[in-house]
């Protein structure tokens, strides 16, 4: 591992940091590195607040070291009023003489215009290191920027037998996670805007879809519920957490603090979501519904990830698991005994 390579993994680090806070915005880090040695490093925390290369200047004890300093961060700082003045600007203004960028910025303001100005200013400016790395950090934001749509990740839990639960017409499902797997659950839930699930999910399971186990915000609620049959009772309907409910008519007596959106059922709704969430600006989506809604998704390739916890526990009968096709990378994972499959396109 080179040297730049050693400072960028930890701006890598310090980003993954702003998973659960900085959306819209990008996961973004910056160290600091005088004579070998790291004066000043931070990350993106929070939307509308200041920005990584901010928090790592401001984090230097001596501003007179940033003359003789350079300045490592994973995404190209940026060269456009926002929320906040540009990066760019501020690294020309205090003098640094040399920028390490792990990847370029996809974001149409910025697109290589920040590498630019650092280097009409006369800053030394070194491009692409760990860029896969740094790439995969904003995989959610290069998703929603370049592709108009949330960064969608599939998740679900099936026996040992290749079902995902049991037949039945009860609240009771059958439970193939463990208390740590279903801690991990709660964690993606945290770390998405969204998730969604559809009408026999909901009627039948009852979830809250909250992230009671982990500590995080919330995801919006979505569920898809044509005729709108879902009794007001159940928990996705207590008015906690902002909820929508895809239909395809309006509805005759809203439910108070539900959202309503109308989709055209004669045509494939999952493109319509994806719009939708695109004008929310919800970046990421999580799907825990059945297996005909998750099947739909990877039929449709409206997918990113996909996460698939096998159960040590058979159920003999039941409904059948989603079957992912042949040929994506996958990689394996083991948690309190219980085996993940990561799937990524």
């Amino acid at each position: 591992m080179t040297k730049d390579e050693k400072y960028i993994s930890r701006c890598i680090q310090l980003a993954r940091n702003g998973l659960c806070t900085t959306a819209p915005n990008p996961m973004v880090g910056a160290v600091i590195v005088h004579n070998d040695k790291i004066i000043g490093e931070g990350y993106h925390i929070r939307c509308g607040e200041g920005h990584a290369e901010v928090n790592a200047i401001a984090s230097v004890k001596d501003e007179s070291l940033l003359k003789e300093s350079t300045i490592y961060v994973s995404l190209e700082p940026c060269s456009h009023y926002g929320k906040t003045p540009p990066c760019a600007d501020l690294i020309i203004r205090k003098g640094i003489r040399r920028v390490v960028v792990g990847c370029i910025d996809p974001f149409s303001l910025v697109a290589g215009r920040g590498i630019q100005k650092l280097k009409d200013a006369g800053i030394d400016v070194t491009v692409g290191v760990l860029e896969k790395e740094c790439r995969e950090l904003i995989k959610r934001f290069v998703t929603f920027n370049t592709r108009q749509r949330p960064y969608i990740t599939l998740k679900w839990a099936q026996s040992a037998d290749g079902f995902i639960d049991v037949c039945r017409t009860d609240g009771h499902p059958e439970v193939l996670s463990t208390p740590i797997s279903s801690m991990y659950v709660h964690k993606q839930r945290a770390e998405h805007q969204a998730i969604l699930i559809g009408r026999r999910t909901a009627l039948l399971d009852n979830p809250s879809l909250t992230t009671r186990l982990w500590y995080g915000k919330n995801p919006v609620r979505l569920v898809i519920d044509r005729d709108l049959t879902l009794p007001p009772c159940l928990k996705l309907f207590d008015g906690s957490v902002p909820t929508w409910i895809f239909t395809a008519s309006e509805p005759v007596s809203p439910l108070p603090d539900v959202n309503y959106c109308k989709l055209d059922f004669s045509r494939d709704i999952l493109p319509q979501i994806a719009g939708f969430l695109y004008k929310q600006k919800l970046q990421s989506l999580l799907v825990e519904g059945g297996s005909t809604l998750l099947q739909s998704c990877i039929d449709s390739g409206f997918w990113d990830e996909i996460y698939i916890e096998h159960a040590s526990k058979a159920l003999h009968n039941g409904i059948k698991a989603p079957t992912v096709p042949a040929g994506y990378p996958a990689d394996y994972q083991q948690r309190d005994h219980v085996q993940i499959i990561h799937y990524r396109k």
